[in-house]
């Protein structure tokens, strides 16, 4: 699917190099990938670790490529695109991976008829377990957007939605990652407290998390469901719960996911 393209990243950041990744583990010749990066260590890096084109002029790897992945931050968005105004036709496809920026937000720095897909990965993306969801513009078709998918798709789930629903995506799967690195640090400080080494409780508490995950992925089955089965009367998890319950966890991860999805928002106005 990928063999006739020529793919540029505009920006070589950790996500550019987890979708770099994805595509070079599928077989997606290095010599068709050109990289954008303004630091010359990192251009210097990526080309030597993967043996793909880079560059510092962002025109330039978007005039020579027909695949164009955003990889910028948000607040660069802009000026980034302003720069790439008169060299993206509406014969190439531009996949935006920025936080909170609108489809429209893009098409109209651009050109009319520009090609747009709007994806939101997520940083396990790294090792080949992202989530990432996938909504297209309105001059994007069914093609654009199955393209888009498989090539997330090579670094882990991905699902098509409408973009209204974005801005949750990145609160609940961008940010995500953060939120359950939070929860792990929790479990391992708490094995510290009642005795276990910081070695031991940081890896039971990795495992636990990463089993507990795999349980109710291949499993399907509710959450509650699987709770209930650690849940004996008068035991030791039930008081735990209690405790959970008490503090609000609950409330404070939607909370917390709601905040996230509210910031994002404002990235996007």
């Amino acid at each position: 699917m990928l063999s006739n393209h020529k793919i540029g990243f505009i920006g070589g950041g950790n996500m550019a190099e987890a979708i770099l990744k994805g595509l070079l583990a599928a077989g997606v010749n290095p010599a068709s990938i050109i990289i954008a990066e303004p630091t010359a260590a990192r251009r210097d890096l990526l080309n030597e670790k993967y043996k793909v084109n880079v560059s510092g002029d962002n025109a330039e790897v978007a005039g020579k490529t027909d695949i164009i992945i955003l990889a910028i931050k948000p607040q660069v968005s802009q000026l980034v695109l302003k720069g790439l105004k008169d060299v993206v036709t509406k014969e190439k496809l531009v996949i935006s991976i920025m936080a909170g920026i609108r489809i429209a937000a893009i098409e109209t720095a651009l050109n009319e008829g520009c090609r747009v897909i709007r994806v939101m990965p997520n940083t396990p993306a790294l090792i080949g377990a992202g989530a990432t969801a996938i909504s297209g513009g309105s001059a994007a078709c069914a093609n654009d957007l199955d393209l888009a998918e498989h090539i997330f798709s090579l670094a882990g789930f991905t699902v098509q939605l409408e973009e209204k629903l974005m801005d949750a995506v990145t609160a609940l799967s961008g940010s995500g990652p953060a939120f359950v690195c939070a929860f792990i640090e929790a479990l391992a400080d708490a094995g510290v407290k009642c005795g276990l080494s910081r070695d031991i409780a940081t890896k039971l508490a990795v495992h636990t998390v990463l089993g507990t995950s795999r349980m109710v992925h291949e499993t399907g089955d509710h959450p509650a469901l699987l709770r209930e089965q650690v849940t004996s009367p008068a035991g030791t998890t039930i008081a735990g719960l209690h405790a959970l319950e008490l503090g609000a966890f609950k409330g404070t991860v939607m909370n917390a996911v709601d905040a996230a999805c509210n910031r994002s928002k404002e990235l996007g106005s």
